[in-house]
Order: structure tokens, then sequence, then C-alpha cells
């Protein structure tokens, strides 16, 4: 319906709004609704009382300027001489944008941060989280000597480590640009620099994600589940690869249920070797100790 349609399609009665509606007073034939809203899409919630705008996108610590920044677009429709003095001003304005060498690394190390994010498929929590520990480590002087792709390595680990989400420290360095004697130098300066809240890996963290990878039924996963708790009471997960010691229980599990699963296929999920997976399942199968 055009802008200045006055009369109703239906009995040529006077249009009036109503809120978001467009309705005939002779009728009561509601012509038009919803109209679109081209103001802004996002909403400042700090301040909604006094300044109800809706502008700018949210705050994120995944970024060295907080998102604040801006930048400058592409127009195809501009003159030579425009194009050429946009991409000068272009040039200025990326440059403006890092005022130190601190700042410079911090943009790297994100980027690295939220590449290993989302090929790891880590939420954002885990992602803003890694970003954080950075920081933090940058304040500490803890990146003199060491590499920024170690430190962004092992500040996603971490995060994994302290949200108790499932990472081995295989999948992170195979995904990382770092190799392992750079993550875990990283790694080990934040874990006694910084001081941080991991507790021990449980094998249980891991079996939601081996068994759904392993394409195995909940049974499977549940019985598992009842001999990682095993395991940890009778002292056989002591001193083992918690990845490990997973992969061993889901073995042990679909072989009660007589499932198709090679000691092959589960070791390769774990990044373990076959024979680490065969010492637990073994260790499963042996007759518990009387109580």
């Amino acid at each position: 319906m055009s802008e200045d349609t006055t009369d109703c399609p239906e009995c040529d009665g006077k249009l009036q709004a109503d809120g978001d509606e467009t309705v005939c007073s002779n009728c009561g034939l509601v012509v038009d609704s919803d109209p679109i809203d081209h103001g802004p899409e996002w909403r400042s919630f700090n301040d909604s009382q006094t300044n109800p705008e809706r502008t700018g996108a949210p705050l994120t610590v995944a970024r060295h300027d907080r998102g604040l920044s801006t930048e400058i677009g592409y127009d195809s429709g501009l003159s030579e001489q425009r194009r050429r003095q946009f991409v000068r001003l272009r040039r200025q304005h990326n440059r403006a944008r890092v005022r130190s060498k601190r700042e410079r690394n911090q943009i790297y190390a994100f980027t690295e941060i939220r590449r290993l994010s989302s090929e790891e498929s880590l939420p954002t929590q885990v992602r803003d989280h890694a970003c954080s520990l950075f920081k933090s480590a940058q304040a500490e002087s803890l990146l003199r000597g060491r590499s920024l792709e170690g430190f962004a390595a092992a500040c996603v680990y971490a995060a994994c480590r302290i949200e108790e989400l499932s990472r081995t420290v295989e999948e992170t360095v195979t995904t990382a640009k770092a190799d392992r004697g750079e993550f875990q130098a990283a790694y080990d300066a934040l874990n006694r620099e910084l001081g941080l809240p991991v507790a021990p890996t449980s094998p249980a963290e891991y079996l939601p994600r081996y068994a759904t990878e392993l394409e195995l039924s909940s049974e499977i996963e549940r019985r598992a589940r009842e001999l990682v708790e095993r395991t940890q009471r009778e002292g056989i997960a002591n001193g083992r690869n918690p990845s490990g010691v997973a992969a061993a229980c889901l073995y042990t599990a679909a072989k009660e249920a007589d499932a198709e699963l090679t000691q092959q296929e589960a070791a390769d999920i774990a990044s373990v070797t076959p024979v680490t997976l065969r010492n637990t399942f073994q260790a499963l199968a042996a007759e518990p100790p009387p109580q």
C-alpha cells in the first residue's frame, strides 16, 4: 500500500493511524500493520531509563578496544579521485586504531583465540574468558620471551579447564599454530603466576562428546559413567590419562553391550594409544577387590 493512500480500498472511508495499525474509521478494516522499524538494532541496558536509544554493537572483551572502534567502508560509486582519498583515509584510520605494541599483540592474540574457539566449537563464554586471561598475562609481563601463539592456545585451554569443558592438550596443540613446547611453557607460566582455579580433570567430562563422536547409545554412555565412578572409587584412574580412561570405559561398556567398536577407534577419539586404552580395560575386567 502506498504511503499517500488515504481512502479505504473497501468502502472509500477515511483511514487513521491507531498505534502500529492503519484502520478504516468507517468499516474497521485493518489496511496496514507492523511497520518496519528502520532504527538501530542494538540497545544499551546500562542506562535504559534515561537513555533508551538503540545504537551501537554490544561491548566484548574479545576485541582489544572492546568493539568501540569504527571502520571506513567501501563504495563502488565513488570517483577515482575520491576512491584514492578514502584508501588513504582508511590506511591512516587503521594505523590510528593501534596505539602501542601492546595493543598490536592483543589484536594478533585475540584473532588467534577467536580462530581456536571457532575451530574447537567453543562457546562465547570460553572465548571471552580466554581473552581476559591473555590480558592478565600481559599485565603480569608473562609474555616476555614466549610466543603469542603459545599463549593464545594456553589461554583457550585454561579457559576450557576452568569452565569444565572437555578438551585435551593434544586437541588444542593440533589446532593451534604453536608447538607443544611453546604451549607448555605458556600454560606453566599462566598456572604458576596467575594461580588458575583448575581442578584435576575427571574422565566423566569426556564421555558425552566421545559417545556422540563414536555414535554410541545413551545406555552405553550411562554404563560407561558407572565404570568411571568405579575407576575413581577403586583407584584405577589414579595416574592415568583421564581422556584414555574415558575411552576405555566407553569401550568396556560397548563390549558388554555387543556394540561394534574397536580399540583403535576408541583410542583415536581420545588421542591415546591402544596400549594405554587396553591397560585400563584390563584393570576394569579384573575382579574388584573385596570391600
